[in-house]
């Protein structure tokens, strides 16, 4: 287990966590703001303690439900609640390890670019940003076409994403608006103690361009809820 857990410094925390540990801490470090930390028992939230954009992802969730990057499976916990279809998706294999632990059914370490189920599913749950996956604006055809690739016809993906856009716009704000690339595109490294994986591209996309980019590759965009600081839900329905 060692060797799986040396760049997944999610993972070997939320098996500490598992096992007893609190207080614990994942350094996140990027291009565009300062450090920040996420509280590893955020990842272990139950329903009540969701933000109501994720609320409100899970009550669209119909038929049976991929949920990619599931993490340590507190979507899919709450969707076997409901007598829902769900199966988790992630590449860590330490969260894999705690999602089965604390009773996901079904539970699978692989990548969502590579992963060939033997059935198709209705409902891709995207949450925290999990369109991210697309890591830039020009692979963003990439993950709509993988994505296609595992819905059944008529099937939906749930997202949710942020537009970056206050962070250039805001009076406090100490961001200049990048020239050569799209504002949404940032890189991550995340590190626990010593584990750190390579840095990694992660996508936020404002509505109005993915609803035109879902458009161009096949889906109807819908928005089904907005936050109160440049966050929204919505689904992209697959039309073709």
């Amino acid at each position: 287990m060692g060797e799986e857990l040396k760049s997944d410094p999610l993972g070997r925390a939320a098996l500490e966590y598992l096992g007893g540990a609190r207080g614990l801490e994942i350094k996140v470090q990027s291009n565009i703001v300062e450090d920040d930390v996420i509280p590893v028992d955020y990842l272990f939230r139950s329903y009540n303690e969701m933000p109501v954009l994720e609320q409100k992802a899970l009550n669209h969730c119909t038929g049976r439900v991929l949920d990619v990057g599931g993490a340590v499976g507190s979507h899919a916990l709450e969707l076997q609640k409901k007598g829902i279809d769900v199966t988790l998706l992630d590449t860590s294999y330490g969260c894999c390890q705690v999602a089965r632990q604390r009773g996901v059914k079904n539970v699978i370490n692989e990548d969502f670019y590579t992963y060939e189920p033997t059935e198709k599913f209705d409902t891709l749950l995207l949450m925290m940003n999990g369109i991210g996956i697309a890591a830039a604006l020009e692979h963003l055809p990439v993950f709509l076409a993988s994505a296609k690739h595992l819905l059944n016809p008529g099937g939906r993906i749930i997202l949710d994403s942020s537009d970056l856009r206050y962070l250039y716009i805001d009076e406090d704000s100490y961001c200049e608006l990048p020239e050569e690339r799209y504002y949404g595109e940032v890189m991550y490294t995340m590190a626990y103690k010593k584990h750190k994986t390579q840095p990694f591209e992660w996508l936020f996309i404002d509505s109005a361009l993915l609803a035109v980019k879902a458009k161009e590759n096949g889906f109807l965009f819908k928005m089904l809820a907005e936050g109160e600081h440049y966050d929204y839900l919505t689904s992209l329905t697959l039309i073709k």
